[in-house]
């Protein structure tokens, strides 16, 4: 719920962007994304073609508006929990074929690493919009990606959408509504909301989750979403100037 550019240009670039870091970091990463898919997706190569169009953006926000030389292992865990991310993708073109453990167990990595690259950031002093904007697009899709899969696995109905695209909705919204395209103050309400988004996400592609309390547990994350958003929306409008 920030400005929607693709990465917001730093006002002062302090050093040479490390971009032969990111080439050999993703280089890497997509070689064992290869290999792993190979072991556990029925079609691996959709979870490679994802991973490159990610790195590309990566790249070109390293080279736009990151402040260091050093990339660090802070957006090298970001760009991890990225390939995680296009290994789900990938599990979305064979849906009823790829094990449920899988989704559950990479997507709890991927929620499990988040503020690990915030903590590593502060850490080593390599905080940046960068790489705050990147975890945040990363979460985002991964809330995208596991309604989508929770979906097209026939666990749930459509209306699960609501927890995985809520935040696309309301970037499109401010398309039409400039208000909408201002920034947010920092809110603990929001970040709470977004755990039990993803987390509960994660919890419905858990295969020993009860099957009777999908929907309820399912409609109660996404009131409290659409709650929060509309929280946000009414501040926005307040302040419009």
């Amino acid at each position: 719920m920030v400005d929607i550019s693709p990465y917001k240009q730093n006002a002062t670039l302090t050093a040479r962007p490390p971009m032969v870091e990111v080439t050999v970091i993703a280089t890497a990463l997509a070689l064992a994304l290869a290999g792993f898919g190979a072991a556990v997706l029925p079609s691996p190569g959709w979870a490679v073609v994802v991973f490159g169009p990610c790195v590309a953006l990566v790249a070109l926000g390293v080279w736009r508006s990151y402040p260091h030389a050093e990339f660090g292992l802070c957006n090298t865990v970001t760009l991890g929990r990225a390939a995680l991310l296009s290994l789900l993708v990938g599990a979305l073109f064979d849906a009823g074929a790829v094990s449920p453990w899988l989704v559950f167990w990479v997507g709890l990595t991927i929620l499990s690493l988040d503020g690990v690259d915030g903590w590593l950031a502060r850490r080593s002093q390599l905080k940046s919009e960068f790489g705050a904007r990147f975890d945040m697009e990363v979460d985002a899709a991964l809330g995208a990606v596991l309604a989508m899969w929770l979906l097209l696995s026939g666990k749930t109905g459509a209306e699960i959408l609501v927890l995985g695209f809520m935040r696309y909705a309301f970037v499109l919204a401010g398309l039409v509504w400039p208000a909408l395209r201002r920034e947010l103050p920092d809110s603990m309400r929001r970040k709470t909301i977004c755990v039990v988004q993803i987390g509960t996400l994660i919890a419905l592609a858990c295969p020993l989750f009860p099957t009777v309390l999908v929907p309820w547990v399912a409609g109660l994350a996404s009131a409290l979403l659409v709650l929060s958003f509309g929280i946000d929306t009414a501040w926005l409008a307040r302040h419009v100037r």
